[in-house]
Order: structure tokens, then sequence, then C-alpha cells
């Protein structure tokens, strides 16, 4: 114990921070993460800088003025700005979710001297960097396990271990019982990832210790925790358990001794209502899933109500903008395969994700459209960057194959000069999103909007910006918008934003509202309108 509370105190009186990008909001409910939009990086499979068709740090460098170019007078570049990388430790597998250093860098990404070299380019963008922390379990190569399972004193109590067989299930009825040597230990994904041990102090300290050790010697924003409802099973109760929450609230608190302004956020694979109880005491933001499965549906077939109900409920268990919001990632099928490559449901999934609150997560080639249906390699395959076979990715065999649609214009190159592509669409809103603090920062108001349409209005005391989605496969004549007060001004002078520009204002009453509102007569299929009022 002594180990891990010299390293806080030490903390205190040495910790730096990085200032980057954006400001910090002046709400004191928002932080820095609310003025960005994040993009979910695995670097096998972003650029290879060397041939060997593996992505490595060096490639991702290449590719930063792509994501950003650090010049917010230029409109060429995606406009991301937060990056979060699956893991870069060193690992026996592909994916890297089990790990065997806690403080290496996988040798097929580069080295460390790579890695700190792509947080200082990313940092002279603007651009905010936070890795994957995969702190419930470790490889079964890892040495701390090699050496807790032939019972070492100082590692044997590291993981978790009992002589006879408990024999019960995991959450999902799989096996977490696994022989090893003359004893069996606890691995709830599988075998290979003994989870670790954390009633065990040695263990709390070892990790507040990486945790400084990327932050402060490394320089990393923060973390993306990896199945962090799982941490600490309370016999049966398997996840989400008292002192799973106890241990992430102490956690954070230590890495905040580190780096006041770090980014703790979670992966917790569970209902809003769930999730919703580790923010903000336990974690910064976690991932709504819920949100996430309605918004996809309700793209895929046209229907509003879904993502409305999700909404709702996200408004009503969440601090205002703390979670972050996404439509797919490396675990789950790609939307464009999810929505049958139709690019209109697509781009309505983007323009929902783009104007909602919270934070957004983009997954890499989401931009453009790249498909992937389960296995995991499947839905992780390398970057499209070019319309040739190898997308311009590797100039030796990737890897993974590369999507057979990279031909058809499935690539950045082919989608940049298409004013009307999926990648221009998404370039669009990231701008729209970065340079109007209402659609970042912005409180929530849903509009009553009746013929398959969405519509909210974000606003600040600087703007409001009412958004307008006909997520219907067709045009629609038949919708209304209604509202019994609203923060539009009156006499408000209103800008399109993005839309057509015949788009008309509402009459408002003294309360701002309005009633049967139809900024438009017809709202075009899958269209989106974002119209800005200016106090």
């Amino acid at each position: 114990m002594k180990k891990w509370f010299l390293l806080l105190i030490c903390a205190l009186f040495t910790s730096t921070f990085i200032t980057i990008a954006q400001e910090t909001p002046t709400d004191p409910n928002l932080r820095w993460w609310n003025d960005r939009v994040f993009y979910e990086i695995f670097v096998r499979s972003f650029q290879d800088s060397d041939g060997d068709g593996v992505g490595d740090f060096q490639g991702i460098i290449s590719r930063l003025d792509y994501l950003n170019d650090g010049d917010p007078n230029t409109k060429n570049d995606l406009g991301i700005t937060g990056i979060w990388l699956m893991p870069i430790m060193p690992s026996p597998t592909y994916h890297g979710y089990d790990v065997t250093d806690y403080y290496g860098i996988n040798p097929d990404y580069g080295d460390m001297d790579d890695f700190k070299e792509f947080v200082s380019e990313a940092h002279k963008r603007g651009i905010a960097v936070i890795i994957d922390m995969v702190i419930n379990h470790s490889s079964d190569e890892h040495p701390w396990f090699q050496a807790s399972k032939e019972r070492d004193p100082k590692y044997d109590s590291w993981y978790v271990w009992e002589d006879e067989n408990p024999s019960y299930q995991g959450p999902d009825g799989q096996t977490v019982w696994h022989r090893g040597g003359d004893r069996f230990y606890y691995g709830l994904f599988e075998s290979g990832m003994p989870d670790l041990n954390y009633a065990n102090p040695e263990v709390t300290a070892e990790m507040y210790e990486i945790g400084r050790f990327w932050l402060e010697d490394v320089g990393v924003d923060g973390f993306r925790l990896d199945a962090a409802k799982f941490l600490i099973a309370e016999g049966r109760a398997q996840d989400n358990t008292r002192s799973t929450r106890e241990w992430l609230t102490a956690y954070r608190e230590y890495l905040r001794s580190v780096k006041p302004d770090v980014l703790i956020l979670a992966e917790i694979w569970d209902s809003a209502f769930v999730v919703s109880q580790y923010i903000p005491d336990a974690v910064d933001l976690a991932f709504e899933f819920d949100l996430a499965r309605s918004l996809v549906r309700g793209a895929n077939l046209g229907t509003p109500s879904g993502t409305l109900d999700a909404l709702d409920t996200m408004l009503n268990n969440y601090p205002l903008n703390q979670y972050a919001t996404f439509i797919t990632n490396h675990d789950q099928n790609r939307v464009m395969s999810d929505v049958q490559n139709n690019i209109d449901a697509a781009k309505v999934a983007a323009s929902v994700l783009l104007t909602f609150p919270g934070v957004p997560f983009l997954y890499y080639g989401e931009e453009i459209g790249m498909t992937g249906v389960k296995p995991d390699p499947d839905i992780r395959t390398p970057m499209q960057w070019e319309s040739i076979q190898t997308g311009g990715f590797t100039t030796g065999t990737p890897w993974r194959a590369v999507n057979d649609d990279v031909l058809d214009g499935v690539s950045v190159a082919a989608q940049k000069v298409d004013l009307s592509s999926l990648f221009n669409h998404y370039k669009t809103l990231i701008h729209l999103r970065n340079n109007h603090e209402a659609l970042r920062q912005g409180d929530v108001t849903i509009v009553n909007a009746r013929g398959g349409v969405i519509s909210i209005i974000r606003h600040t005391p600087n703007e409001v910006l009412l958004v307008v989605i006909n997520i219907r496969p067709r045009p629609t004549t038949d919708y209304t918008l209604s509202l019994d007060s609203s923060p539009i001004p009156l006499d408000a002078p209103m800008t399109v934003l993005l839309g057509d520009e015949s788009a008309i204002a509402p009459t408002l009453s003294t309360t701002g509202g309005f009633t049967d509102y139809k900024p438009m007569e017809t709202l075009p299929a899958r269209s989106t309108l974002i119209l800005r009022f200016t106090p």
C-alpha cells in the first residue's frame, strides 16, 4: 500500500497537463471532451508504413492530416478532434485484448518512441488521444500469471484461484473456471484471459502505477476501460457489483491526481439505466448501447420512435451530455452492412449521431461506408484509402484482405471528389459540430414531430439550432412540428446550416412555441435540415 500512496503524493505535486484543441467549456458541468468528435482506430488496420502488411504508428502519423490538419480555416480534413486507439500493448493475439506487458508497445506497431511521436503530432493538430486500458484481465502468457500459476508467493493472489472447481457459469452461460495446474482460475471471457484479483491491494497499486505511467511519462489524455462492469465479482454476482463501482471511483480519483483533466471512458455494455449508475462518480463517460441499437434499427427501417425513446431515456438518466454515443464499433457488424448498403440510411445514422447530445465516436472507415459482418476480423479489415486492391493501406500483402468493394468507390479517394458521398456528409456534419457550440454542449428539447420525422432543438445562450431529420425512405409532406414553448428567440434571424436554402422560419408564439410548422412543404427522403436562430 505504501507504494501507491507515495505515488499519489508525488503526483499531486508533479502532475502536468497538455492543453489540447478547443477550450474547456465554461459550463462547470461540461469538460473538454464535450467539445470533441472521437475516431476509433484499430492500429493494425489503419495504415502500414513499412510494407509488412500491418498498420503501425508511423502509418497513422502519415494520415493525421486526413483526420485533422490542425488548421481550422481549411475544410479538406474530416474534422476529428479525438482519437481512441484499440489495444497497443504487447499481446499474443491480433486484437490485443490480452496484454502481456502493460508498460510496453506491440512491436508490430512500432516502439515507444514511435508512439510518443504519434501523440505529439496528434496534439499539434488539436487531437486528444485516449488508449484502450484492458484492466479486467491479462493474457495467460503475462509473467504475472505464469508466476501466479506456479504459486510464486509474490503473485499467487494476483489472480482468482480455487482448489476445487466452483463450476458456476458466467453471465452469458459461458465457462468461467479453467484448470491451471492442480487448481482452477477465474477467466470471464476465456481461458487465455485470466481475471486480475482486485481484492489484492498490490494489484490495485500496480494498476495505479500503470495509469500514471501512460498519463505522465507517455502523455496520453485518458483511457477507455475495456469490460469495466466485470472488474470485481462478488461470488456468483459477476457484473455491475458495488465493489466494481467503488474501485473505479477510487481509480479515477487517483488518475485525476496525476492529470486533473484525464478522461475515463468505460465500456459498460448494458442498459442505459445500469450504465448511468456509473456516471458521474465512477467514470466520466460510458458508451450508450441502447441508443446505438435503436439508431441503427431506425435508420434501417425508417422508423423514428425507438431512437426518440432512447434519447428520452438518456436525457432522464444521465448528467447533461455525459455519455459516449456511437453507431457501431469493433465488436459489432458495421453499420453499412446492417443497413444493407443503403448510403442514404447510413447518412441518416450519421446525422443522428452528430446532432444528438453526448460525445460522439466514429469507427474508422464508417465515414466511407466500409462493410463487415462478424467474425471479428471481418469487421476490422484494412482502411480503404484508394480504389485499388490493397486499398492504399500497404505496399505489401495486407494482414487481412481488403474488402472487394474498395474497387467500387468505397474509398477515401473516390468519395472525397463526390460532393454527395457519405464521406462528405460526415465531414460537413463534423465541421458543423466543431463550429457550433449548441451541437457540442447544448441543452436538448425534443420537438413534437408527426410523420416519421425526428426533430430536436439544441441550444445555448449564444445560439439555437433546430434539427429536422426525415428518417423515412420516401419524401414526406404529411409531417408537422409543434412545441408549446421553445428557446427560439422572437424575431431571431434564421440561417440554413444544412439542407435546402428555401426552408422557412416558424411563426412563433410569445413563448417561442409553434404549431404544425413545416420548414419545407416536402422533406426529401432520408434528409437532414439544420436551422440556426441567433439571439
